[in-house]
């Protein structure tokens, strides 16, 4: 017999989502106070309304991140700790115009502080804003080009020193600034309006400053448009999200007559489905009491034999109809493959990590936890265990699960599968690769014992095998995002396996930029990246660059206990390259002052990382010349070459030249002025 459905049940959720269809407009539209309080509010000659709150505006009529101050009948908006000054506000194209407050009377800052916002609550590049640069506390009497660079006069009591301070505009670039700038102390970024950016003085820069830049907000846009232009209301914001203030008692005509209709409407509903669920259940109950002493009897017997059946045929019962597990596991796990990735229960890598023992723990990251498994099948794996089940963490998992199974190199780590996206937890499974990271063995927890193995052989073999990865991975649209010596595993053989593409992005080859808020490691990302919030191949450069330097000096990326100008490995790599100091950096163990060949291969590799290091991306090589470069370091071809015919040379100041006006070949020589002193004999050691 087929169930009978409840009639209750279906009508009393229509009888919910009429309720919530009907009232939902009287709560949102609320009458409040409130309509009077969120009146514009005035400083200096602009009226602010919503998102903005402040001088009398309470915070329920803005939006939490669009505090103002009003300073001398000045609006002030601060945006991740540094002052703005409000020039202009259009509430209907949602737009502002701001400048540094900071900048506003006096070129030099007090504090140096990038002008940064966050992405998701402001949008400037619709504007195309042109950056300018500003140097501060730089060597005295630097060479500057200029047409392009213009000296500042800053007071030292203002920023706390006296010596040269400069500016320039990124479309000014010229090749010589990013290592003529090396030299200053302090450096800030700041967007100004294209029409304004033709600074070739002073005042042309503080005028352009004063001018300030553009930008779009998103503050529950659409929400607060239509509580405006249809609600006749005025927009604010609670706990739970955007709310619509209206006047009390003074509702327009439509409003309330939209409100009482409402009212009308719902209690109308809530009759008629009452009424509904009253004759449905009459009829259930005259149903059942309807019912035939036959088919009452023969209900028993069917009963009764199908007792009997399940006591004498156990077996048969079980194989035929599936247990509520199974159902469940057919349900959730119907499709062997995601993505063309086996999926795997959670309770089959439940018992391979030993319920996730924490002695099996491989390694911890910024978005989950690695343990080592053994299935059933005797595979070992890595199992990625995501610390949170949210919409953001399924969104990263299936990104991960979808580039890792269009990617086959030698040099990337390999995924076998992965849980269900509705599993109790979101797990990954890759390949188990025993023999740790590079990281591990240039000065971590295999530092002591490797150090005799890790010989500069291996560690070419290291830089060439990644670059190649990170090529290929760049060949198929792909930017790994966070390249450092952590994510690059070795096997017994010291053969790499580029891991962890957790923060990875599939990017049209069209597009240029993957616009995002900053991610990945500190000590490994792109500078432009914090300054423009602009993500390229070019970033998985700078961070491989980082990593070059790491498999010369043994030394990690950060380090706080070094001189607070030698924090950051790249900073430092950059001023001992400049300053022809390179045997400072380098790790003897190497072999890099007994054999001259190491010497060389070294010097060449440091170049190379210097290119890399680039503060602007177009100078950068990209990963196909890098693995170029490299290779040919390896086969010793370009050792042959003679200094005479460098495209890259170290001249008297201390600063690397490109002498083309292409960007640098691959074949090109060295000189010992990188070093300092004289280089032994090839045959030396």
């Amino acid at each position: 017999m087929r169930p009978r459905l409840d009639p209750s049940r279906p009508m009393f959720a229509i009888t919910l989502v009429l309720a919530t269809l009907i009232l939902f407009p009287a709560i949102w539209c609320q009458e409040s106070p409130s309509y009077e309080s969120c009146g514009p509010a005035r400083c200096g000659r602009e009226d602010f309304e919503y998102p903005f709150w402040g001088f009398g505006r309470p915070q329920y009529c803005g939006h939490p991140s669009f505090q103002l101050t009003c300073e001398s009948n000045v609006p002030v908006l601060r945006l991740d700790s540094v002052d703005y000054r409000v020039l202009e506000t259009d509430s209907s194209t949602h737009r502002m115009t701001i400048a540094r407050n900071d900048l506003w009377e006096n070129s030099c800052p007090r504090y140096y502080c990038n002008t940064t916002y966050d992405s998701t609550l402001f949008n400037g590049n619709n504007f195309n804003p042109e950056n300018v640069s500003l140097f501060y506390g730089c060597q005295e009497n630097i060479p500057v080009p200029a047409t392009a660079v213009f000296r500042l006069r800053c007071d030292g009591n203002r920023t706390g020193q006296s010596t040269d301070s400069y500016f320039y505009r990124t479309s000014a670039f010229v090749p010589e600034i990013g290592s003529l700038f090396v030299q200053c102390n302090n450096s800030i970024t700041v967007p100004v309006d294209r029409s304004n950016a033709n600074v070739a003085s002073e005042d042309d820069l503080r005028k352009a400053l004063q001018a300030g830049f553009k930008l779009e907000w998103f503050a529950y846009n659409d929400e607060c448009d239509n509580c405006i232009r249809s609600n006749n209301g005025r927009c604010g914001t609670n706990s739970t999200g955007p709310v619509c203030y209206h006047r009390v008692g003074g509702s327009s005509s439509s409003s309330s007559l939209g409100i009482v209709l409402g009212i009308v409407g719902g209690v109308i509903a809530v009759v008629i489905v009452g009424c509904g669920i009253f004759v449905c259940q009459r009829r259930k109950k005259r149903a059942i009491k309807e019912a035939s002493p036959a088919q009452t009897e023969t209900k028993a017997i069917l009963t009764v034999g199908l007792s009997q059946v399940q006591s004498s045929n156990t077996s048969y019962v079980t194989s035929t109809i599936p247990s509520f597990p199974s159902s469940k596991t057919s349900e959730e796990f119907g499709k062997s493959t995601y993505f063309g990735a086996q999926v795997f229960t959670y309770e089959e890598l439940k018992v391979a990590t030993d319920n996730f023992n924490d002695s099996r723990e491989l390694g911890d990251g910024g978005f989950g936890t690695v343990y080592f498994g053994k299935l059933l099948d005797g595979r070992e794996v890595a199992v990625k265990r995501l610390y949170e089940n949210n919409f953001k963490r399924v969104k990263q998992f299936i990104n991960e699960v979808r580039i890792l199974t269009q990617l086959d190199h030698e040099n990337l780590v390999k995924l076998y599968g992965c849980t269900s996206k509705r599993s109790k937890e979101l797990l990954l499974v890759y390949e188990y690769i025993p023999n740790g990271t590079i990281a591990d063995h240039l000065h971590g927890k295999l530092a002591n014992s490797s150090s005799n193995l890790f010989s500069w052989s291996i560690r070419l073999n290291i830089a060439i095998q990644t670059a190649d990865a990170l090529a290929y991975l760049h060949k198929s649209g792909i930017i790994h995002r966070d390249v450092k010596s952590n994510n690059i595993l070795l096997d017994k053989s010291f053969r790499v396996k580029v891991a962890d593409f957790g923060l990875s992005r599939l990017f049209n080859n069209v597009v240029t930029h993957v616009s995002t808020a900053p991610q990945g490691t500190p000590g490994y990302v792109d500078p432009e990246y914090y300054q423009l919030y602009q993500l390229t191949d070019k970033s998985d450069v700078y961070s491989f660059g980082v990593v070059l330097v790491e498999l010369i000096s043994s030394l990690p990326a950060v380090d706080t206990s070094r001189h607070r100008l030698d924090i950051s490995l790249a900073n430092m790599a950059v001023t001992k390259i400049q300053n022809h100091t390179l045997d400072e950096l380098v790790d003897k163990s190497i072999g890099f002052e007994t054999n001259g060949l190491v010497r060389r291969m070294v010097t060449l590799v440091a170049e190379l990382a210097f290119r890399c290091l680039q503060q602007e991306r177009d100078m950068r090589p990209t990963m196909k010349e890098v693995v170029e470069t490299l290779r040919g370091i390896q086969d010793d071809e370009l050792n042959t070459q003679k200094a005479e015919v460098l495209n890259i040379v170290v001249d008297d100041g201390g600063l690397l030249k490109d002498h083309n006006t292409e960007p640098a070949s691959p074949d090109y020589g060295i000189s010992n002025k990188l070093v300092g002193g004289s280089a032994p004999n090839s045959s030396d050691g």
